[in-house]
Order: C-alpha cells, then structure tokens, then sequence
C-alpha cells in the first residue's frame, strides 16, 4: 500500500481520511470535543464495530475530558477507556486494523493515530461440523472468525509453549493467517518450512484455507492429501500434540495441520472416543472397502474379459445370463455405470436439505432397475459399481484418490486384465513411496520399524501403551524433556 502521511492539524487528516474512502457509504467520521477544548476525529466502519463499545469507550472518556490538548500517548494511555489502544505510525498496519474492524482516533495537535480494538462484527457459533460428526466426544466445532477460533485451540492446550505467529497473505485481501506450533515438542525446522512457504505467497486473494493448500502442500498434482484438513479444535489440539503444525486462516472454519500421512486417512474421530478393539476394527474395515472400491470393478472386468477359468463354473453361468441382451462390452458398461454413480452423488451433493439425499437414493433405485429392467446393464454389474459407491464413502479423505484410481485400474482391466490391475497397483505403490509431506515420508509407519511409532499408526493401541510423540525430537536424557 502506497505510504500516507497524516499531519497534526486533524481538519487535514479528517479530509485526507474521507478523501481514501470516498464512495464508502459504512464509513462514518464522528467528532468528539472535550469540555476544555479538547478536539478529536472517531473514524469506523458501520457493521465491523461494537457501537456500545464506542459510545462508552471512545468517545464518552473524549467529551468528558477536562484537558485543552492531548497528545496520542495520553488519549491511548489515559483518556480512552479500553483494554487494547495503541498509538499507530505504520500505515499499511493502520489500515490493516481498520478495516478489520478497529477505530481510529486523531487528536489536534499530534500526527499519529490511535488504533482501538472494537471490532463488532457478527460470527456464527461453534456448532458440530456437519463433515466431521461423531457418535461420543466434543461438539464444538470453529467457525469463520479468526479469534475465536484460536481461543478454541487454546482452551484445550493450556501449555505456555504453544505458539500463535500471524502473517498476511493476499496482496489485496490481505488476509491474517497464523501459524500454530507447541515449541520444544514440534521441530524448528518444520516451523522454518512452513512460514517461508507462507511468506514466499504471491497471490492476490486468500478467501479460504483451501487457497493456501493449493499452494503449500507437496505433490500438488497428486490425488492424495499432503495436509490435513479439520473443523474440529480436539483434532488440531491432538496434532499439536503430536508435534505438528496447524495453519488457521482468517474467514475459513477450515484449519490446515502438517506433515500429514496417508495412514491418517484411515482414523476417525470417533477412533479415540470408543474403545481400542471397536476403534481398530472399524479401521480394518476402512482399510479394506478403500481397497475394495479401487479394485472391485477393475477385478469385476478383467475376469470377464480374460481369466474366465478363474471364476467359479455356477458364478460364471449367472453372470452370462444376466450379460445376455446387454448391447455394451462389459468394460464399457462398467464405466458407464460408474459416471452414473459420480453423476447422481454429485447431485445430491448439489441439491439443498433432505431433497438431495432423497434424489440421490431413489434415482439410483430407479435408474438401476431400469436400467436391467431395459437391458441397458446387467444386474452383477449394477451389483459390483454399487458395492465400489457404497465402499469408496468409508474413507472421505480419499473419495479424489478413488474417484481417479478406480477408472486408471478400470481402464488397465480392460487392457491387460489381471496384469495390467496389478502393475497399476504396484505404479501407484512406487508413487507412494516416493511422496512426502514436509519432508517426511508419507508412507512413514507403512513397515514397522520402531515401536513408539506403532502406536496410532494403522492400528490404535490402548491409551495406557500410548506415551510418546510421533513427531516429536528425541527427549533429553538428563532433563527428561523434549529439546
């Protein structure tokens, strides 16, 4: 922002000011006088302040003073009534607070403005995220101001060494963003990582979190998540724990936490609010309808093509009847079957309330019997893409993974069979491996090689076998402390 300078006659500065927001109707300019002689300007933004704030506040103390002149130290430090005051010299600071919410003072006499904490504007309640729901646990959820939402992370770690750093983003939104870390437990080099890769942004615009995520995380044309996403402050509470780092954005209920790992995928919320034997196999079962709804329909499709020997004599008979009149390859119908599938979840997705939910049931009933009713498909095909849909919505976190890998093994199927399935499986194995999130590797518990980081990888132990933290640097043997 180009540099502005204020005078010390507040006739100018009240021109200069109403000169920048020219055409803004919300802007307001209030003149206070005090009972001696004391003159000064109240500018704000209508709907971003708390009026009783600057009624009581602001200018209240300033028409009630019984001094002549005042310079911005004394109406910061003694006239003004408010906890948070601060006399102003940056302008681009100025006008960052300011039009977040904040009013700004001149006095006669002194050039320099006071900035007053008043910011008003309405937010909604932490509510439970209607993505992130659990069966036991905590409710509470964040929300789309920035504040509050740090208050939230820092009501469940009442540790001194958790650390709130701010930075701005977006060279014309401007953006606050904060950079969360527990010091000591989480590695200095991390928090290195993360803030160049933040400071280093030329973007205009920062509206959501997913903005920053876009362009900070590794692997960026990669279907898998290198940064986790949450609405919920025990996650992040928990992966601070852990020695991670959470970047929380202004205006996004969305926070962002680093490094994250493709085992993550698997865990749920409720994994640490239920008993360990449940939590455990309700993961197994995660793990194998991702695998299910990858392979089920590629499988499905080379079988029929090439390895018919392979599918049981009475299984093959009725996949043949049902196959009979059906004027599509099988692998052709498989595909269609499933942008079928995509097509009807994403407009469920799209459609308002419980009208979607009902479009999307009763379309896929309708449309699927029809369908072999019509001979436009046979039944064991309705049968298998169903199963590959209903699967694929065990782990949200992969649904861009699955969506994408299950037509790449779909169309290797129809190409090469069971080979083809299999080499595919083993490219997108090597692709893993060599996938990182901050530096470390994505695959990182996949082979066990240290108990400590066993714990909570694929499988959660009970609580009391869990004492360590899996990101965290080793402990100082003299102090017992993390370094």
């Amino acid at each position: 922002m180009e540099q502005i300078t204020f005078s010390a006659d507040l006739e100018s500065n009240i021109r200069l000011m109403q000169a920048i927001f020219q055409g803004d109707n919300t802007f307001v300019t209030r003149r206070a006088s005090g009972q001696n002689g004391l003159s000064c300007a109240v500018f704000f933004f209508d709907g971003m302040v708390n009026n009783i704030a600057i009624n009581q506040s602001v200018v209240r103390p300033i028409v009630c003073a019984d001094c002549e002149k005042a310079t911005a130290d004394e109406l910061a430090r003694t006239i003004l009534q408010v906890n948070d005051s601060r006399v102003e010299t940056d302008t681009n600071k100025l006008f960052a607070s300011f039009l977040y919410g904040d009013t700004v003072v001149f006095t006669e006499g002194d050039a320099r403005p006071v900035v007053v904490n008043t910011k008003g504007f309405s937010v909604r309640s932490a509510s439970e995220p209607e993505n992130e729901r659990v069966l036991s646990g905590p409710r509470e959820g964040f929300t789309e101001c920035f504040m509050p939402n740090l208050a939230l992370i820092r009501r469940r770690l009442n540790d001194k060494r958790l650390k709130f750093t701010f930075l701005r983003v977006g060279s014309r939104t401007n953006t606050v963003v904060c950079l969360c870390y527990l010091a000591g437990v989480c590695e200095q080099k991390l928090v290195r990582y993360l803030r160049r890769k933040l400071e280093e942004l030329d973007v205009d615009s920062v509206l959501d979190a997913n903005y920053l995520a876009e362009r900070i995380r590794d692997h960026r044309w990669s279907p898998f998540p290198t940064l986790g996403t949450t609405e919920r402050p025990d996650v992040v509470a928990a992966r601070l724990v852990e020695g991670r780092c959470a970047v929380v954005v202004d205006g996004s209920p969305v926070v962002l936490t680093a490094p994250f790992l493709f085992q993550e995928c698997f865990q749920a919320n409720d994994d640490y609010y239920i008993g360990f034997l449940h939590a455990n196999l309700s993961r197994v079962l995660r793990v194998l309808g991702f695998v299910c709804t990858l392979t089920f329909p590629a499988v499905y499709v080379a079988l029929l093509l090439y390895h018919r020997e392979l599918v049981p004599a009475r299984l093959l008979f009725a996949i043949s009847a049902a196959q009979r009149g059906v004027p599509l390859p099988i692998g052709w119908e498989t595909f269609l079957l499933l942008l079928v599938l995509e097509a009807l979840k994403e407009a469920g997705a799209r459609t308002p309330g419980a009208m979607g939910q009902t479009m999307s049931i009763v379309g896929g009933l309708v449309l699927g019997q029809a369908a072999v009713s019509a001979r436009f498909a046979a039944a064991p095909t309705v049968i298998v893409v169903a199963i590959a849909g209903v699967t694929g919505l065990m782990v949200p976190k992969l649904q861009t993974a699955s969506l994408w890998l299950r037509f790449a093994l779909l169309a290797a199927a129809a190409a090469y069979g069971l080979y083809g399935v299999g080499l595919a499986l083993a490219l997108v194995l090597v692709w893993l491996c060599r996938m990182h999130s901050c530096s470390v590797p994505y695959l990182l518990n996949l082979v066990p090689r240290v108990k400590a980081e066993q714990e909570d990888a694929w499988l959660r132990a009970p609580w009391f076998f869990m004492r360590h933290d899996r990101f965290a640097v080793k402990r100082d043997a003299k102090k017992g402390d993390k370094l």
